[in-house]
């Protein structure tokens, strides 16, 4: 009875929103029990994405801290500057509020090509591991020396139709966003397209341009801690080249190749997400 109430007393005690910088709060979900993972969403989404692995962490004895970055969802929507480092100093803020430490980082997408930038400019301080689900990285965009993925003008393109016709945006990316257009029912589609639909048109636009033009391969290389990561091998909007890239460049990394899905594997292959996240989280 006694241990029942002070996990009361703690779950009431959890902030929903934290100040990161003067004027902007981050909306946080913090529940659980234990060691912790910090879940960091993808573009245009927010940590509502993650709703299919809450409960299940938390009943697996893990504290789960979802962060949704400045711009989407429930959080601040300032104008301003939306690049990585932005977003890595908001995430260390949240962190050192909450007294985080030897966490599992995992990031969905453009949430894994932040958490890679946060893990090399803090030397992984508060993390012990990293998982990249999706991850759009090292680069989004091809370059010379590097042939994956999309080109640059597709990038420009989305971002001149945001100001355009933002919900015709979102739309378009949900068409590609799995294995084929039927994989997630409507159900799923719709809440996904609201939760997208919830975000700035400035921090939408912002993101593309940051997703465009950042390269991470060097910080790849300061990567040290064991590192797991998670792709579709039908993938359409990070390509599964990105994954070999990422297992090639980052040491102590492991890949798990999702066969069945396209970009949306947390919810077109739930239970082996899951699984491989706890699984990882739990080996010594």
């Amino acid at each position: 009875m006694e241990k029942l109430y002070k996990n009361q007393i703690s779950d009431i005690a959890r902030a929903e929103y934290i100040e990161v910088a003067p004027n902007v709060s981050l909306h946080i979900t913090d529940a659980g029990e234990g060691k912790p993972i910090v879940l960091i969403h993808g573009w245009p989404l927010s940590d509502e994405m993650y709703e299919y692995q809450y409960n299940d962490f938390i009943n697996k004895n893990f504290r789960v801290i979802g962060i949704t970055l400045r711009g989407f969802g429930k959080s601040s929507k300032p104008y301003g500057a939306y690049n990585y480092d932005v977003h890595a100093a908001d995430i260390k803020t949240v962190l050192i509020k909450l007294d985080i430490k030897d966490a599992v980082l995992a990031g969905f997408s453009m949430g894994g090509a932040i958490a890679i930038r946060f893990v090399s400019k803090y030397f992984g301080e508060h993390v012990c591991k990293l998982v990249l689900a999706g991850a759009a990285a090292p680069l989004w965009t091809q370059r010379d020396d590097f042939k994956y993925n999309l080109p640059q003008s597709a990038v420009d393109d989305l971002i001149a139709l945001n100001y355009k016709d933002r919900p015709a945006l979102l739309s378009n990316f949900a068409k590609i966003f799995s294995a084929t257009e039927t994989s997630l029912n409507k159900g799923i589609g719709d809440w996904l397209n609201m939760i997208g639909l919830s975000a700035s048109s400035h921090a939408t636009a912002e993101c593309l341009i940051a997703l465009r033009d950042t390269d991470l391969r060097p910080d790849m290389k300061k990567i040290k801690i064991p590192t797991l990561i998670l792709h579709g091998k039908k993938d359409k909007i990070c390509s599964f080249d990105l994954a070999e890239q990422m297992l090639a460049g980052i040491s102590n990394s492991q890949l798990i190749a999702f066969e069945k899905s396209g970009h949306s594997l947390f919810l077109e292959e739930t239970e082996k997400f899951n699984a491989a996240i706890i699984k990882f989280a739990e080996t010594k």
